[in-house]
């Protein structure tokens, strides 16, 4: 294994995490925050791509709020390569406006585009898929995207129709669909040739330049504008000025969906079955599992305080730092304590706590959001 010189990890980092609530805030928001050992989620992914590429090849799309802690969390990147969008306008104008600043620099370059908040396992193995990636993408006007071969079925992710086979491993991708319904996850899960959208893909900064020329024509007016200031003082203000004209929009529907819907021998998708322990670690639910699965703690309490004491307490997920903690007599429930915050639900609902959030924006709370 060793840095291929053409491969730029894109990582989007512009989420505020709202489902991690009351933890997760504006200016610390999920990928700033550690909740899988001592480094935070953004700090793990950088880690884990630096086999494969210099620090200087990294770029991060964040916002405003969250660019001075990544600066802060990952100092040998380049800071002029960390930017924050002025407004959010979902993944596909992110990815779209590295894609045609690096068209530009690096015409060659393969582009990874990696979430700021997943957790992977096996590291080696995570390594080998993207570099198998890179080649793939880079052999012609390909997409690469990793698939994650289902283990139950879930109705919180997208998932990928596999088709045949490029070369054994790479598959041809018949389509997306986005979170089905229990029926149709466990109708897919049993098909055998569907796996679930990791939300990370591998393209060559040309191709994915040429998709939104395809798809998304008047943003990629807009995002090519701002990149042709890349390197002069207006950037900051073409930046600001012209980037909430893009459409709020992901890459999936943007170019995804349409591009897969020419057919599998056509659209020149590829899936790459991926199994190196992946979790997007979506709520405090998914992190309860993720815990309990690495470390099977007794009676499936995950607790994290000074102290604790439990009886007849069962499947519990327990944030309260500093404090001794008592479960009694309670199942499956999640409490979280911060400073100016209280969060009581459960797992089966730890889905909606995003609504807290959206409450708290309502009634303009912005103390505690």
């Amino acid at each position: 294994m060793g840095k291929n010189s053409n491969f730029y990890p894109v990582i989007l980092a512009g989420g505020r995490g709202t489902r991690f609530w009351p933890l997760s805030r504006r200016k610390r928001a999920k990928q700033l925050l550690a909740l899988d050992g001592k480094q935070t989620m953004i700090q793990q992914t950088v880690k884990r791509l630096l086999p494969l590429a210099s620090a200087r090849r990294f770029w991060v799309v964040t916002n405003e709020d969250s660019r001075p802690a990544i600066l802060k969390q990952l100092p040998a990147l380049l800071k002029a390569q960390v930017l924050a969008e002025p407004v959010g306008r979902n993944s596909a104008p992110a990815i779209g406006l590295a894609a045609f600043l690096l068209l530009r620099e690096h015409p060659d370059a393969v582009i990874g585009m990696f979430p700021s908040d997943h957790v992977i396992a096996d590291k080696k193995a995570f390594a080998a898929t993207i570099e198998r990636g890179i080649e793939v993408a880079a052999a012609g006007e390909n997409i690469v995207v990793l698939g994650i071969r289902p283990t139950r079925p879930e109705t919180g992710y997208g998932y990928i129709e596999a088709g045949s086979a490029l070369d054994g491993d790479a598959l041809r991708v018949r389509r997306f669909t986005e979170k089905p319904d229990a029926e149709k996850a466990a109708a897919f899960v049993a098909a055998g040739n569907y796996f679930w959208n990791s939300g990370m893909f591998l393209w060559s900064a040309r191709t994915l330049a040429n998709a939104l020329r395809e798809h998304l024509p008047r943003t990629a007016v807009v995002l090519e504008e701002i990149a042709t200031a890349w390197g002069t003082r207006s950037f900051a203000s073409a930046l600001r000025r012209l980037y909430p004209k893009c459409k709020n929009i992901s890459i999936d529907y943007a170019v995804l969906e349409p591009r897969s819907a020419k057919g599998e021998q056509v659209g020149n998708i590829f899936c790459l079955p991926a199994d190196f322990g992946w979790n997007d670690l979506g709520s405090w639910t998914a992190l309860h599992e993720h815990h309990t699965a690495k470390s099977a703690p007794a009676e499936g309490n995950v607790i994290q305080s000074a102290d604790v004491f439990v009886l007849n307490a069962q499947g519990n997920y327990v944030h309260a730092p500093g404090k001794f903690v008592a479960t009694v007599g309670v199942k499956d429930i999640v409490v979280v304590e911060t400073d100016d915050a209280l969060l009581i639900t459960t797992r089966q609902h730890a889905q909606d706590v995003g609504k807290v959030v959206k409450h708290l924006d309502e009634k303009k709370m912005s103390r505690l959001t």
